[in-house]
């Protein structure tokens, strides 16, 4: 066999090598046990865990968490967009006709925490129903208005924006409760900045079906999440979800990035981690 023959037969049959995906601690939901968000951080590296993310770090300030981050060694690759005041319940303002100044003030905010923090992703919550009559069509415009703004901010600083269906069982009136509005207002925004958070708890809770919107949304996926249905515990409890099968089609499908572990433990969170080297993920 020649030179060249050999070269090309020994490359034609080179398999593609699936990178494990790595799994990121959700500070806000895991490691509750070990006191404040900034307590959590150095319970998640003495775990093994690299990568963190959570859902509001606002209740401390800029250098608290940041001091707790480098301390931690830790890396921080997502945070949610400032709530606003969640014990009045607040959750973003994003969809909320007449609280334009006040979501771009949250916005800043935001924008500031993910720097200091050197964190690449936010999601931008959108609020959540009053209790008075809406204007839906009203709701969605500002929606999107809020939403051009912030991936205009968002490519100035170097950052992606996420917005993400909630469903109605877990934050009744979560404006944002289905994924083809959350796809119509990505296609009319146009921005590479701005994408989907697309957690599996989530899909299946508001609409099943998970193969294949798995496949319709990951063209517009920037980051995923994971925990079992119904309960929200991790994922290989007993539940809805198969996710030996979930974690495969989300391979299959090109997914290459972190997946974020938001769920509430069945007991301790160190005895809730098996279900990483179960699915061969990593850390």
């Amino acid at each position: 066999m020649d030179g060249v023959t050999g070269d090309i037969l020994s490359t034609a049959y080179i398999l593609p090598i699936k990178m494990p995906l790595r799994a990121v601690a959700n500070l806000s939901f895991m490691f509750t046990e070990a006191g404040p968000l900034v307590a959590r951080y150095e319970a998640a590296r003495a775990c093994g865990f690299k990568v963190v993310e959570c859902a509001f770090p606002y209740v401390h300030s800029i250098e608290e968490v940041v001091e707790a981050l480098q301390k931690s060694g830790l890396q921080q690759v997502l945070i949610n967009s400032d709530p606003g005041d969640v014990q009045s319940g607040e959750l973003g303002f994003a969809a909320k006709p007449g609280q334009e100044e006040k979501f771009r003030d949250s916005l800043e905010r935001s924008i500031a925490y993910a720097k200091a923090l050197k964190c690449g992703k936010i999601h931008v919550m959108s609020g959540k129903h009053s209790q008075e009559k809406e204007n839906s069509s009203l709701i969605l415009s500002t929606f999107e208005a809020n939403l051009r703004h912030a991936a205009s901010r968002f490519e100035a600083e170097g950052l992606v924006g996420l917005i993400e269906p909630i469903n109605p069982v877990s934050i009744p009136g979560y404006i944002l409760n289905d994924y083809q509005t959350a796809i119509d207002l990505l296609k009319k925004v146009d921005s590479s900045h701005l994408r989907l958070q697309l957690d599996i708890f989530h899909l299946q809770m508001i609409t099943g079906n998970v193969t294949n919107n798995i496949k319709a949304l990951m063209p517009f996926v920037g980051h995923v999440q994971v925990a079992q249905a119904p309960h929200r515990h991790e994922p290989g409890s007993e539940g809805e979800l198969n996710y030996d099968y979930v974690f495969k089609v989300l391979q299959e499908e090109g997914y290459t990035d972190f997946v974020g572990a938001e769920y509430v433990p069945s007991s301790s969170t160190p005895k809730s981690l098996n279900w990483i080297s179960q699915y061969g993920l990593t850390f």
